[in-house]
């Protein structure tokens, strides 16, 4: 029993690794004179790639119909949550850093429970302890953002890292000679995780419809595969912008693609089956914690008080919408139990006055 309880806790701890690898790839390709637009068109190609199998063999004889209100929604799904979502994230990543990226990435529960209450597919519930967590770590979330994007305050000294790696010190030396714009980088970060929790309300209504996640995936991803492909082509016009000759190009994108936007979906989906929605979020804040110390041994990152603070804001804010969400659930569970307790006492007391009669 403990193996099965073991299991999901590896695998979510596995992805969270994977997700943070991107992060610290991807900074480096970008580093390296890569289109963050180019950077996202490459890796929509390997993810339809990657995701083609599965839609095609396990979805072959169970995918329901495809109508044109269905990849209208598709569609959709593909602007929010892979075009505008991961445009600006690696466009906010290549101005800022990536333990502000990680850090503002974690908002998105906040994000998604005000577009649920918009969409009236959430409700408030003030009253209720629940409904107070809910509002209250939306609120911190929203303060430990504003936070990180606008204060980063005095250098924390824990030294320097004795990890050594020339490719990484060569790239960060050679970007430290270009501008980042550190206000637009968080800005155009929050915006993205903006796109995914709209991307999420989209998605639950197209799961009631269509209940194919793998073809949804592959059909999303090749969608964004245009989408991000004419919007690079039109930022970056020479061809050797596009060139995937460089090591860590091709390495972060292959990565991105196979590792974050396949694998980690699948891994991700099997964890949501076994252990629930809520279990599978709880493990985000663990990225922020790699990212930033892989960021600090591996590209010799600074940590200010500032970035310290915000996300610790962030995180506590996560945790207490997480709770007021899943004290919600238990107490719709303990409802739905009680009202069926009832109901099974009600009907022998009807049958017993059937006969009498």
């Amino acid at each position: 029993m403990a193996n099965v309880d073991f299991l999901p806790l590896l695998a979510m701890v596995i992805v969270q690794v994977g997700f943070a690898g991107m992060t610290i790839t991807s900074k480096l390709a970008m580093d390296s004179g890569m289109s963050p637009f180019v950077l996202v068109t490459y890796r929509q190609i390997f993810a339809t790639l990657a995701t083609f199998p599965f839609a095609h063999f396990l979805e072959r004889k169970t995918r329901p119909k495809i109508t044109a209100p269905i990849l209208l929604q598709i569609f959709l799904c593909s602007v929010t949550g892979v075009f505008m979502n991961q445009v600006f994230y690696f466009v906010g990543l290549n101005n800022s850093t990536p333990t502000i990226a990680c850090a503002l990435s974690n908002i998105l529960p906040a994000i998604t429970f005000l577009f649920a209450l918009i969409f009236r597919q959430e409700t408030l519930g003030i009253k209720s302890k629940a409904g107070q967590a809910k509002v209250i770590g939306t609120l911190v979330c929203v303060g430990g953002t504003m936070l990180l994007s606008f204060y980063h305050g005095p250098y924390i000294g824990i030294g320097h890292s004795r990890i050594h790696w020339t490719y990484a010190e060569k790239m960060t030396e050679r970007h430290s000679t270009h501008k980042s714009n550190f206000l637009l980088g968080p800005v155009l970060i929050f915006a993205s995780s903006a796109a995914w929790a709209l991307w999420f309300i989209i998605q639950a209504k197209l799961n009631t419809k269509f209940p194919a996640p793998h073809t949804t995936t592959t059909l999303m991803c090749l969608m964004a595969s245009i989408e991000c492909a004419a919007v690079g082509a039109a930022v970056e016009h020479h061809v050797a912008g596009w060139s995937l000759r460089s090591g860590i190009r091709l390495i972060s994108t292959i990565y991105a693609g196979f590792v974050c936007s396949a694998l980690a979906i699948c891994v991700m989906s099997w964890c949501i089956k076994r252990k629930g929605p809520l279990y599978t979020s709880i493990f985000s804040p663990l990225m922020l914690v790699i990212t930033a110390i892989l960021s600090w041994a591996l590209l010799q990152e600074k940590l200010f008080v500032g970035i310290l603070v915000g996300s610790a804001l962030i995180i506590a804010g996560l945790y207490s919408v997480l709770w007021g969400k899943d004290m919600e659930e238990k107490q719709a569970a303990a409802e739905e139990c009680r009202e069926k307790e009832d109901l099974e006492l009600q009907l022998p007391a009807q049958k017993r006055q059937q006969r009498s009669t």
